[in-house]
């Protein structure tokens, strides 16, 4: 087994409203010093809204690191002020204008371990309406699509979804929008779905 890699010291290289910069020292296996960069976020929420007919609300936005239009599901990071799932119910209407009656966590994940602490939050919502989208930062535009569990799965078989989060997300949920049946994927009932709140 891999052994644990033992901290020195750690220090802030930069730090902007959004993610810190940091420089660790670590104690390697022969004894030596090693270095270590890094990113560190507040984390993050993601959300996978479903309405009362089984589709799903999921956002497009243009991406400026990869110059394109990117199809996600709604979602962006934890601030200091509420707990989790209120900041994942903001983000939800902040991006898609949707209200969720119920939110239900499904785990978290790291999108990028190996260079940013980042833990990512994702959740089911089931939406009670959906609103017109609110003003939001200028620097961010959004335009609502709603889609068919198969219609998703057919895009991520395209590419036409490519954003990681996304699919790690997708990857998570699936399972309570399909069951396996004689070797062959058939949709659920819709009420399979609304059970996971009856908690």
């Amino acid at each position: 087994m891999p052994k644990h890699l033992k901290k020195l010291s750690e220090e802030s290289l930069h730090k902007n409203p959004w993610w810190e910069y940091k420089h660790d020292t670590y104690e390697l296996p022969n004894g030596e010093a090693g270095d270590y960069y890094y990113a560190q976020f507040s984390g993050m929420c993601i959300t996978v809204p479903v309405l009362e007919d089984g589709r799903i609300v999921l956002c497009l936005q243009h991406r400026y690191l990869a110059g394109k239009q990117s199809i996600e599901f709604p979602g962006g990071g934890i601030s200091d002020e509420g707990d989790i799932t209120e900041n994942a119910r903001r983000e939800l209407y902040e991006e898609s204008g949707c209200i969720a009656e119920e939110m239900l966590k499904v785990g978290t994940f790291e999108p990028a371990n190996g260079y940013a602490k980042d833990t990512a939050h994702v959740f089911i919502a089931r939406v009670a309406e959906i609103r017109s989208l609110p003003q939001t930062d200028a620097s961010e535009e959004f335009e609502v699509l709603i889609r068919r569990p198969d219609e998703i799965d057919h895009m991520v078989k395209n590419n036409e979804i490519w954003s990681g989060e996304t699919l790690a997300v997708w990857a998570m949920v699936r399972h309570h929008f399909f069951k396996e049946q004689e070797a062959q994927e058939v949709q659920s009932p819709l009420s399979h779905i609304f059970k996971l709140f009856e908690v």
